[in-house]
């Protein structure tokens, strides 16, 4: 049991307003509907709130049409100009999932400084002191707060050399040897899968080589059921700082409850700066303003296999939502089982964002695909060094088949030299658009742009010509069954609704058909594509007529082939490679679907023309709407 001989206070960061959004609904909250919540925070005292950065900071432009800037500032307003407002950066990659020039992280820091931002937490998925002494430079320079992270997981193999106490505390080491200047130092743990004892090491070892005046925060989830555990290692080690969450936004993959962490203190000499028994009026005020959002159990449950996939509780939630979503969930325990692999063969990087998500589709891949079969391109890029240094080396037959299938070669030099110009591709696309070409406006395009993804989908141009999608996790609505219409209302054709009336118009089909069909047995879905013949002595009738997105071309022969997704759930279409009159082959890549964050190809089923192009590029697909129609 832990004892302070002398009272001690221990600091809390609330997490609710943005990690606790992104662990139960990958940040896809509507502001205004925790802003309530927030400013009777504030008014109970909480003086020090995480509010920005990491997902969500992409989340309210990405699904909920809401400028994440205009919401840190309602956030700064709600809690006063006296509180601390921290968020949370990712090194290379800032608040984005592909690496940036520095130019683009000095533009991130200014915005977020301006925006309400106080304490900016800096870390690096894969521990790369040279990228966290370049990307703490611009966090001090806009003067705010700078607090370097040392990522902290639990390795779901056994390994002597990385993760352990004596790794971690080398880290900040290098970092004072090194001369950089920081404010505070934390133990950032995002899968909640390092064990106490480890915890208290790191502690204690960092707390022998830091400065006095600098203090030490602790950061985890709660997913294994360990945080309160971990944090009475971290806090007994000499932990100054600790970051804890409020019902119904705590617990399951976001942070302990404030209570359970009170409750556990009791006696040990430790107290908290935050009033426990003002949490349960703060979590009616969260239940008030999210009653209208669906909790998915699998973010708001603990989960003791994390401490074999190792995932963030903020990514947790957006692939079991975006697998749901696809109707592929059925192959989520396959894709767990295959992360001690990728983890092993990858180098053993933190699993944090970006390197979280680069383990999830590579495990998805692996699944889907065959194993090493589709190597994901930020796994890859990680693999080959694009990122940074990787704490053991990867894989050689990895390094090698990424090499292969990315054609790139290995990478040993600066991240931030080898990355893209975001800021001046966000500038070209923004003066093509006539669009303000504010700092604001450029950041917003340039930290939604990826590789290769067509720019009319990047979704800062989307809210700012107001094509935002807006993709929430809200309660589904009953919807009132339409009244029948009257029987004199029936005899007349323009009163039939017009699905009846394409019904009723669908002509008998002359040649065979190709499409798909599903069967769900159980908790197993199986999709497949089948040929229906027409009855023997049928003619062809006139097709109906229905507006669609291109004018079809005439076919070869009766024979009509729809390409589907290969998702049977919906997807979103990112990429037409084929126009209406274009010949193709047997397993041709037409177009691509953007699913769990990543383009998966579209091959036509068979050799034949185009006829036709039903979907616009951006809209939503599924098994049942095709994409585009072969003849031939």
């Amino acid at each position: 049991m832990i004892y302070a001989a002398s009272p001690k206070k221990i600091n809390v960061m609330l997490t609710a307003f943005r990690d606790g959004l992104q662990s139960v609904f990958g940040g896809n909250v509507r502001v205004n509907d925790v802003l309530p919540a927030m400013r009777a925070a504030a008014g109970m005292g909480v003086r020090h709130f995480e509010f920005g950065g990491g997902a969500r900071y992409q989340a309210p432009y990405f699904y909920a049409g809401e400028d994440p800037f205009a919401c840190m500032d309602k956030m700064r307003e709600a809690a006063g100009a006296g509180a601390d407002l921290q968020i949370l950066t990712r090194s290379v990659s800032g608040v984005t999932l592909t690496t940036q020039r520095i130019k683009a992280l000095e533009m991130q820091a200014r915005l977020m400084k301006k925006h309400g931002t106080t304490i900016d937490r800096n870390f690096d998925f894969m521990n790369d002191t040279d990228n966290l002494i370049k990307t703490g430079k611009p966090i001090v320079d806009a003067g705010m707060h700078h607090q370097v992270c040392v990522a902290l997981m639990g390795l779901p193999y056994q390994s002597e050399k990385v993760h352990t106490p004596e790794f971690y505390v080398r880290v900040i080491q290098k970092l004072l040897d090194a001369g950089l200047h920081f404010d505070s130092v934390c133990m950032k743990d995002s899968s909640g899968t390092t064990d106490p004892r480890t915890c208290y090491e790191t502690a204690k070892g960092l707390k022998k080589i830091l400065p006095p005046e600098v203090p030490l925060a602790m950061h985890t989830h709660d997913t294994a059921s360990m945080a309160v555990a971990c944090y009475m290692a971290g806090i007994a080690g000499g932990v100054d700082r600790i970051d804890l969450s409020v019902r119904p936004l705590a617990s399951g993959t976001s942070q302990p409850d404030v209570r359970s962490m009170w409750h556990a203190l009791k006696g040990t000499g430790y107290s908290l700066d935050i009033d426990a028994a003002k949490m349960d009026e703060l979590e009616k005020l969260l239940d008030e303003g999210l009653k209208d959002y669906a909790f998915n159990p699998v973010t708001t449950s603990a989960d003791a296999r994390v401490v074999n996939f190792p995932m963030p509780g903020g990514a947790i939630g957006p692939n079991v939502q975006m697998m749901a979503e696809a109707r592929i969930l059925h192959r989520y325990g396959d894709v767990l089982a295959e992360f001690p692999e990728v983890v092993r063969a990858g180098g053993a990087w933190t699993s944090v964002t970006p390197g979280s998500q680069q383990y999830w589709l590579q495990a998805f891949n692996n699944v889907l695909h065959g194993r090493w079969k589709k190597i994901d391109p930020g796994y890859g890029r990680s693999v080959l060094g694009y990122f940074g240094r990787t704490p053991e080396p990867p894989d050689p037959q990895v390094i090698e088949i990424a090499a292969e299938q990315l054609k790139l070669e290995p990478f040993a030099g600066d991240p931030l030299e080898k990355a893209p110009d975001s800021i001046a591709l966000a500038e070209e696309a923004l003066r093509e658009r006539n669009l303000p070409l504010s700092e604001e406006n450029i950041f917003l395009v340039a930290a939604a742009i990826v590789p290769g993804k067509n720019m009319e989908l990047n979704e800062g141009i989307r809210l700012l010509t107001g094509k935002a999608k807006v993709n929430l996790p809200l309660k589904a609505k009953d919807q009132a069954a339409a009244p029948l219409p009257s029987p004199s209302a029936q005899t007349s054709p323009a009163a039939v609704p017009a699905s009846a009336s394409a019904a009723a118009a669908a002509p008998a089909f002359a040649s065979p058909v190709t499409t798909q069909c599903t069967v769900v047995e159980g908790n197993v879905t199986r999709t497949f594509r089948i040929t229906i013949e027409p009855p023997a002595g049928t003619s062809a009738a006139a097709p109906a007529s229905a507006p669609t997105p291109s004018a079809p071309a005439p076919a070869a022969s009766g024979q009509r082939t729809p390409v589907f997704s290969p998702f049977e759930g919906k997807v979103e279409l990112v990429e037409i490679n084929v126009k209406v009159g274009d010949a193709v082959q047997k397993g041709q890549v037409v177009a691509a679907v953007e699913a769990m964050k990543a383009k998966h190809d579209v091959r036509a089923p068979g050799a034949g023309t185009v006829v036709e192009i039903n979907a616009d590029l951006g809209s939503e697909v599924s098994a049942g709407k095709p994409i585009l129609t072969l003849g031939g």
